[in-house]
């Protein structure tokens, strides 16, 4: 057992250590206001030592009102360095008036400016400040352009890019390698990588600089493009170029995107003739790309070889079990890492988080939880979502969408955690709300985002709604996936229209083995077997070979139309597939051969079976039940439990079924009490008509009664559709009248219900009461539908 709350408090009380901030405050003023610690230095000096140090704000405008006291508001140096510690603490006001104090055409001054606003991050700021100087006519520098165009990377402003781009030709900077650099990175990132190649191939001379920012532009593309890294390392090399470790970490990035092993292990060799393996974010680039090309054993190794493990190579490792589906270990690392009083950052978290989730340990989720709070974290998106699914995982879809709704950036992996939350919960309804909201904030759903929302629709079984959904496919040209189609099918089937499930199959050019098995699956649930049939000639015409899904499809299939000869067909085709010891095909089997009269070959599948699972025993007392044989059923139900096999809800609904078709009565009591006072099962609304069904045959109508009375009105119908066929049997008239009324009222629609109760009162000879009940039938237009059988 992972135990969190004392590891993370003690990393909280780690991260907040050290004197107070009113401590230091206190300690900078007092410093500033007795003057010099060392009286050699000039008073201008003494301050930019004060400025490089200060600790806050508070601190940081007393420290700007003694600049003034000594007449130095006009200091160029001085202003720089105040403009940038107001900007480090945020305070863009502040440094808007400073920079307003001590503007002029110094074009170096600018510079200084514009670094130290995106180095603090204020991106914007640095875009402000660049329009600014191209209305005042000074000019334009290299560095200027190249952090301006770095601003526009990060706040993904493509068309100001452009812009800038403009200006670098027309101050003749576009071959600046800085600039053509960022460049690079600005149409790289955003997708265009085409206007990104055009600007490499306009430089005349090249450099380090200016090929890493090129592979890295490629191994960004998140398809078969990222190989063109390995090609421009090669050119590279051929003109005398050595690659640097940003080089080499841009291509084991493309390397993890290509899964490409080989390519890495190059990379790795080179770098160890380098002496460059011994780099922190090398190392973690490494084994990110052994995570990703599935080099397990590289991964451990390699982590082992680490002299100085940090954050970022205990997150890869941590992410490395969380991809291998192996969440115990991953977490037992992050306690490791706690351990060795390192403090974890927001991949870290987002990594335990999705543990978490994955074991669907919702205390251990609520501890990193409560250290993001104490600690004062500010989530990112990635940490969101990770937040987001772990409480959706746990059955906490109120607290996660608490979270959604309270989170400020919102993509569409967010909204598909969430959609996939209320779909786990059983709130379909939700989960379309959630995706109407999504298309109207502008957010494009994605495969993930569709396939969910058709499930929802499936769920609903509301056709408009999935038509609605099915247009919305059409305009946005998805329904040329394969995987939208077939979910499309299944939604179709679900809802009971395989009439537009057809359409859509028949419109299909391609059609993958799920599409076959999904439409063969819809005509077994609407009971059109022979369809089947005609499904799995054209099947087989276009040289698709069927799997175990498809093989348990069939076998349903035959097991309606009662066919034994293509069941047997199945069954050899079985063997010939190796496929004898698939267990839900051979369960699948007792039940056909069941149901085609041939017990005696289910006994005999189900005997020389190695290794039986629950659902295999449940499929034998099935096939003895429906063959009236409930003696051998309740022996398997024994020889069960000698086998410490626990029975679960179906087993008991099986045995109850069986002893109510033979009368065994005590036995079934007994199977009964067995399931509540033994195994602690609380009975559903299966368990009960069984018991009714049994005590009504063998004539004890009041107990069946008794124990109608314990289900919830809205569970009770069947139930009492076989109190009042026994009642009707056993001529108690007077109870049948009573149950006739009820069950009329909780199914004033169904045919069936008409029909029994009016044969009751045909019974007791009360014709009025029969020809009362038939009118209102024929008033409402109930028709009671004619059964037939299907022989072979």
């Amino acid at each position: 057992m992972i135990v969190f709350p004392s590891s993370f408090r003690s990393s909280t009380k780690k991260t907040f250590q050290g004197p107070s901030i009113r401590t230091r405050l206190r300690f900078y003023c007092i410093s500033v206001r007795k003057g010099p610690i060392c009286s050699e230095l000039p008073i201008s000096d003494r301050l930019v030592s004060y400025l490089e140090s200060c600790p806050d704000a508070s601190c940081l405008r007393k420290l700007h009102a003694r600049i003034f006291a000594y007449g130095l508001g006009t200091d160029i140096l001085l202003a720089s360095k105040l403009l940038n510690c107001y900007a480090s603490f945020g305070c863009l006001t502040e440094s808007r008036l400073v920079f307003d104090r001590i503007i002029n055409r110094n074009l170096s001054l600018w510079n200084s400016i514009l670094v130290g606003y995106f180095r603090t991050g204020h991106f914007e700021e640095v875009l402000r400040r660049y329009l600014n100087l191209r209305q005042q006519n000074i000019g334009l520098g290299g560095t200027i352009i190249t952090f301006s165009l770095k601003s526009c990377v990060e706040l993904g402003n493509v068309e100001l890019g452009r812009g800038v781009h403009v200006d670098a030709f027309k101050f003749r900077l576009n071959a600046d390698r800085f600039v053509c650099a960022s460049l690079i990175g600005l149409y790289s990132i955003h997708g265009d990588i085409e206007d990104a190649r055009r600007v490499f191939e306009e430089i005349s001379e090249r450099d380090v600089v200016v090929y890493t920012a090129m592979i890295t532009g490629y191994a960004q593309m998140a398809d078969r493009r990222a190989y063109e890294s390995f090609r421009i390392i090669a050119h590279m090399r051929k003109e005398g170029l050595e690659p640097n470790r940003v080089t080499l970490v841009s291509l084991l990035k493309a390397a993890a995107q290509l899964e490409a092993l080989e390519e890495g292990r190059s990379i790795h060799g080179y770098a160890v003739r380098r002496g460059f393996d011994s780099n922190g974010i090398l190392e973690t680039s490494l084994m990110d790309m052994y995570i990703k090309c599935g080099a397990r054993d590289m991964i451990a190794s390699l982590f082992r070889r680490i002299s100085m493990r940090n954050v970022s190579s205990w997150n890869a490792l941590i992410a490395s079990h969380i991809q291998k589906g192996q969440p115990v270990e991953a977490l037992n690392l992050l306690h490791l890492m706690l351990r060795e009083n390192l403090i974890p950052d927001l991949t870290t978290l987002a990594n335990g988080l999705l543990g978490c989730a994955d074991l669907k340990y919702l205390a251990q989720g609520k501890s990193i939880h409560g250290y993001i709070i104490r600690a004062g974290v500010h989530l990112d998106i990635v940490a969101t979502t990770a937040l987001i699914d772990m409480y959706s995982k746990c059955n906490r879809i109120n607290q996660a969408r608490k979270l959604f709704d309270k989170a400020r950036i919102r993509d569409v992996i967010l909204f598909n955690v969430i959609i996939a939350g209320y779909l786990r919960d059983g709130s379909p309804s939700e989960a379309i709300g959630t995706f109407r909201a999504m298309v109207e904030a502008g957010i494009r759903p994605n495969l993930a985002t569709i396939l969910n929302i058709l499930s929802a629709s499936a769920d609903l079984t509301d056709t408009r709604k999935g038509r609605c959904l099915h247009a919305y496919i059409v305009r946005q040209g998805l329904e040329v996936n394969i995987e939208i189609a077939n979910k499309l099918l299944h939604m179709y089937a679900k809802c009971g229209r395989i009439d537009i499930a057809r359409q859509v199959f028949n419109r299909m050019t391609y059609r993958d083995l799920v599409t076959w098995t999904s439409m063969m699956m819809s005509c077994v649930a609407i009971r059109h077997a022979d369809e089947v049939l005609t499904l799995l000639r054209t099947m087989q015409q276009e040289k698709v070979h069927p799997d175990s899904i498809t093989l348990i499809t069939l076998l349903q299939a035959f097991s309606q139309l009662g066919r034994l000869k293509l069941a047997q067909e199945v069954h050899g085709y079985m063997y010939k597939t190796h496929l004898e010891r698939d267990l839900p095909i051979i369960n699948s089997l007792v039940t056909t051969y069941a149901k085609c009269g041939r017990l005696d070959i289910a006994k005999y599948l189900f005997e020389n079976t190695s290794r039986c699972d629950l659902t295999s025993w449940n499929t034998m007392i099935a096939a003895y039940g429906m063959h009236g044989n409930s003696a051998k059923a309740l022996q398997l139900f024994d020889q069960m439990q000698k086998e410490k096999i626990v029975p679960d809800e179906i087993t008991f609904t099986l045995l109850l079924s069986a002893c109510s078709h033979a009368g065994l009565v005590e036995e079934g009591k007994q199977a009964f009490h067995s399931m509540t006072a033994r195994y602690l099962m609380v009975p559903c609304e299966e368990h009960y008509n069984c018991m009714v069904d049994l005590l009504g045959r063998a004539g004890h109508l009041v107990e069946a009664y008794d124990l109608v009375k314990y289900l919830p009105s809205g569970q009770s119908a069947s139930a009492l559709k076989s109190l009042l066929s026994a009642c009707r049997v056993y001529k108690n008239f007077e109870m049948g009248e009573a149950i006739g009324r009820q069950l009329l009222d909780l199914e004033p629609e169904n045919p069936g219900a008409y029909t029994l109760v009016s044969n009751i009162f045909a019974e007791a000879g009360k014709w009025d009461e029969v020809a009362r009940i038939r009118a209102i039938a024929n008033e409402k237009g109930l028709k009671k539908i004619t059964g037939y059988s299907v022989l072979e």
